[in-house]
């Protein structure tokens, strides 16, 4: 949730630092603050409530050691007190850190019973105090020993007055180190530093690194050295910024032209082979959350409409009930733009105790669901900042279906396709198209709800545009199937009413304008999506017709929609308030 990040190299470290925290904002933009080690060694701080975005220094000397914090608040509210970093008794050693402390009532109760002073309201100062406690040990076995204490996900970054480094661990939040030309990083993401170096090495969980002439990993359990392999990332500098573009979320939906193509590009032995373990298994669930949730909850019709096969889609703070179920034959499919979200792996967590092989759909190579997963499909959609999923969702999509094609054995059916399809998006993201979308959303603004429904492949769709509206917009929201308006819905329609239509030419096209009709017929305003016009709709926006993959087609005009509200709203299109992109907490 939080961005953390740390710097350690021949630049004024203060100043990398920050503009690390520019490239974590998605992660959390309540407050930020920066601590750097000055003159003598002393600790110097800067904290600021609000975006880091518009500043271009800090005001604290140079130094070659910083850390940086930008937050997320979840214990204590927005203030200058609450923002990190955070420091013990003698404003010795300062804690940044991204995560929640479980345990955070019953260690700060002991620290004040045994005369700790406590500044803010954050759970995270309770670790500057436990560092605090073992200090004597020097940082690095202070911060072990810390960590032995706290319970939860959390990532956690120190340094402390008159020590020339930095000492991070990790026990469930991401951290990533680069390694760059006599200068060193770590990071909860990769943008960060990706101006730098692509050259990088992950913390697993219970381990904890050491930077002072160099990084060395630890064992946070044992305190024994850790051996870490050097990865390069592909991703270029360009990729994590918005060029030309005013907001991220309108350049990643326009890279959508490239973005299916590069997810299709994938070793057909290798998608055969998993299409090969879903055909064998004794049961298949695939998992998610949020957007991620949508397209597993969208693979259940694909590979019922395509394969006729059965499957499970599960939201993954749902999965662990359902453990019982599973079994070494069961398989899950996990499905995650970052490879960290916290309720994803504890869905991993739960399948492993129960020996079930994990295959994951995954944007960032190396990230914890990478690399706890039997195997990884990348869906290469490069860096994905906007919080708003846009990109990354469409390319996850296109994998299911070569999955769901291949395991009728007709996987080049399939990628032709989705070459079609991705052809397709290409014409459509053309400059009169949204300027089409753009004035309906002049049409419909100020609008309080907006309604969406769908039918068969498109009612995911349905429940991910809602999701879409709501987080860029501020508008209320709501997506059903078709068929449940009569069962309540219908009561919410009044004159006026946006009702959202997503239609394809399918089998279930004459009951959804059946559908749309009902919501007609009670004042309703009908927006109709699909490749077919009809006399309900009050407004339409084309899609080429793409068959089986209408999904992919139809999403990215209400992505398009909802950037547009959010921008005639003046709302905070990338960084929507009380959201942030990675939710690496329970």
């Amino acid at each position: 949730m939080c961005g953390i990040t740390a710097y350690k190299g021949k630049g004024d470290a203060s100043f990398v630092v920050m503009e690390a925290l520019k490239k974590l904002e998605y992660r959390g933009y309540d407050s930020w603050g920066i601590a750097s080690l000055g003159a003598e060694g002393i600790i110097e701080t800067v904290k600021n409530v609000g975006k880091i975005s518009s500043h271009t220094e800090t005001g604290l000397r140079q130094s070659s050691v910083a850390i940086g914090h930008t937050r997320w608040a979840t214990h204590g509210g927005v203030s200058e007190r609450n923002t990190h970093p955070h420091f013990d008794c003698g404003n010795e050693i300062a804690v940044i850190h991204n995560g929640i402390i479980e345990n955070f009532d019953e260690l700060r109760r002991e620290l004040g019973g045994r005369g700790h002073e406590f500044r803010s309201e954050t759970d995270t100062e309770v670790i500057a105090h436990l560092i605090e406690e073992f200090s004597s040990l020097g940082l690095k076995e202070a911060v072990r020993k810390a960590m032995e204490r706290v319970k939860g996900r959390s990532a956690v970054i120190a340094i402390k007055k008159g020590y020339d480094g930095f000492v991070a661990a990790r026990t469930g939040s991401p951290l990533i180190v680069g390694i760059g030309e006599n200068e060193y990083f770590v990071s909860s993401d990769i943008p960060a530093f990706l101006d730098h170096t692509k050259n990088v090495m992950y913390l697993d969980d219970d381990e904890m690194v050491v930077v002072e002439k160099k990084p060395v990993f630890y064992s946070l359990k044992s305190g024994g050295l850790v051996e870490k392999r050097l990865i390069t990332i592909d991703w270029s500098a360009d990729q994590a910024e918005k060029g030309e573009f005013e907001h991220f979320m309108i350049k990643e939906i326009m890279e959508q032209k490239d973005t299916i193509l590069r997810a299709i590009n994938q070793n057909d032995s290798e998608i055969q082979k998993i299409a090969n373990e879903i055909n064998s298994s004794f049961g298949t669930f695939f998992t998610g959350c949020g957007t991620a949730g949508k397209v597993c909850f969208t693979g259940q019709y694909i590979f019922s409409k395509i394969a006729n096969k059965h499957v499970n889609y599960v939201n993954s703070s749902e999965f662990p009930n359902y453990e019982h179920f599973l079994r070494p034959e069961t398989l899950l499919i996990t499905v995650s733009q970052s490879g960290e979200t916290a309720d994803v792996l504890e869905a991993v967590k739960t399948a492993k105790k129960k020996g079930v092989k994990i295959i994951s759909l995954v944007n960032v190579k190396g990230s914890t669901l990478d690399r706890q997963s039997d195997h990884t499909f990348l869906i290469n959609a490069g860096p994905e900042k906007a919080v708003a999923s846009t990109k990354a969702t469409t390319a996850q999509l296109a994998i299911l279906y070569l999955l769901a094609y291949a395991t009728t054995g007709k996987i080049h059916e399939g990628k032709n396709l989705l070459l079609e399809t991705a052809s397709k998006v290409n014409d459509m993201l053309n400059p009169r198209y949204l300027a089409r979308i753009e004035e309906l959303a002049k049409i419909i603004c100020k609008k309080s709800d907006i309604y969406i429904i769908g039918r068969g492949l498109n009612y995911p769709m349905a429940l991910e545009s809602a999701i879409k509206v709501q987080e860029v917009s501020y508008i209320h929201g709501h997506g059903f199937a078709g068929g449940e308006l009569k069962h309540g819905p219908l009561a919410l329609i009044e004159k006026g009413t946006p009702c959202i239509v997503l239609t394809a030419k399918d089998d279930v096209f004459p009951q959804i304008i059946g559908n749309a009709m009902e919501v007609k017929a009670r004042g309703g305003y009908i927006i109709g999506i699909g490749p077919e016009k009809h006399g309900v709709f009050d407004y339409w926006i084309k899609t080429p017709d793409v068959r089986e993959a209408s999904p992919i087609v139809n999403i990215i005009p209400v992505q398009l929609l909802a950037y547009y509200l959010g921008v005639l709203r003046g709302c905070e299109i990338d960084y929507p308030r009380n959201l942030a992109k990675s939710v690496t907490v329970q």
